[in-house]
């Protein structure tokens, strides 16, 4: 059995595409590879691969919810379930907490303040709950990962790993949590609902992302 859903999860690889570094815009607007993802990326794939476990890791994906657009670094859907993946490439040092709204990376003794990636996250999570309305809750779930050469300076909190910490975090989840049938089609459903993966979308969502920012600020200064 284990060499079939090898067998099975190369041929998905392959005929779906499942090693891919995309061309995205994202927080720093800049129209080129983003490095961290295209890390991790890999660094699902090789975890496929060598742990012989049949899947498929989506890059990239842009959905529509309420009126606006979210936009997901990796969905890896495989035999122990659907997996939310979160992307940071920061150096410097890092401070953050489950609970806090920002997070901190110091560089070069310059504080800068970033979206805590756990909140970020939640807003993918729900997305693809919504996506996947046949699927218990409790086999989609969340992960943060940090590439690059920054070093946390508070204890990291639960679901945020490093880059090398992806394997041993996948392997504390059961396996054959889905079938073969149930990552088809779950495959099937995300391709067919994105939106088209390609520099149009990525400049939509960043228009919703300077929308949404516009109206924080116009909310906030009616508030005062």
């Amino acid at each position: 059995m284990s060499v079939f859903l090898y067998v099975f999860g190369l041929l998905v690889s392959f005929f779906l595409g499942g090693i891919c570094v995309e061309r995205k815009i994202k927080e720093k607007h800049q129209s080129k590879i983003n490095i961290g993802e295209a890390l991790v990326s890999k660094k699902l794939n090789d975890y496929l691969f060598h742990e012989q476990i049949a899947g498929i890791v989506v890059n990239n994906v842009t959905l529509s919810i309420d009126g606006s657009t979210t936009q997901i670094d990796h969905v890896l859907i495989c035999t122990k379930g659907v997996f939310v993946i979160e992307t940071k490439h920061y150096s410097g040092w890092i401070y953050g907490d489950a609970k806090q709204k920002q997070w901190m990376q110091v560089l070069f003794k310059k504080r800068f303040q970033f979206q805590n990636p756990i909140h970020q996250n939640y807003k993918h999570i729900k997305a693809i709950q919504a996506l996947f309305d046949f699927v218990p809750t409790d086999q989609i779930k969340s992960l943060v990962v940090f590439t690059g050469d920054g070093e946390f300076k508070t204890p990291r909190p639960k679901d945020v790993v490093l880059l090398d910490g992806i394997r041993d975090w996948m392997n504390q989840h059961e396996n054959h949590v889905f079938t073969l049938n149930r990552i088809q089609f779950c495959y099937g459903r995300l391709e067919y609902l994105r939106l088209p993966d390609n520099k149009e979308t990525d400049q939509c969502h960043l228009q919703n992302l300077s929308n949404k920012l516009q109206e924080d600020k116009e909310r906030v200064f009616t508030f005062k």
